[in-house]
């Protein structure tokens, strides 16, 4: 099995158990799946006494909440602002530029080749365009790091308007095999 780091947090955000689908040569798209999860699922230990250690009657069933697979694999964390929304276009757009340089820069560094820099530095500019132009309808994800410089995992619904996918930048991954 692969698994793909980003190149700046070193945080896991992809597996090849994901279809996964080149766009534009330089953006990778997944198609994720949403299921209901449990959160804050209670549990006993053994021998333990509910009523001594302040357990409610019920047992707790625990909070169901929705999930895509992606974001519960890799435990991406939501993008949100202390307002509880997604950061603007423009600061996302702040955000792209100077991840761009740092995606440069761990090419250079890490000995890429000419043609994979060329590929990079000809397709991100379009790339952005259309993620920028797309913003309004995707959520924003990063890796269970919180590195604000690192890679932020867009989802957005297919045509269809049930199907989930996760766009990633190609050249920000580098592959792990486990």
């Amino acid at each position: 099995m692969i698994i793909y780091k980003d190149v700046i947090s070193g945080d896991e955000v992809l597996a090849d158990t994901f279809k996964i689908q080149e766009v534009d040569k330089v953006l990778w798209e997944c198609d994720c799946r949403k299921y209901m999860k449990s959160t804050n699922e209670d549990f006993e230990l053994e021998g333990a006494n509910p009523s001594a250690e302040g357990g409610d009657e019920d047992g707790g069933e625990g909070e169901k909440v929705m999930v895509h697979d992606i974001e519960d694999q890799f435990r991406l964390v939501w993008l949100k602002t202390e307002e509880g929304l997604k950061p603007s276009k423009d600061a996302f757009k702040s955000h792209l530029k100077n991840y761009m340089k740092k995606v440069l820069g761990k090419l250079q560094e890490t000995g890429a080749s000419e043609a994979t820099i060329s590929e990079f530095k000809s397709g991100a500019p379009a790339a952005v365009k259309k993620i920028l132009g797309n913003y309004d309808n995707y959520d924003v994800l990063m890796g269970q790091s919180m590195d604000g410089d690192a890679m932020h995992i867009l989802i957005d619904f297919r045509d269809d308007g049930v199907t989930p996918y996760a766009t990633l930048w190609k050249h920000g991954l580098e592959e792990m095999k486990v």
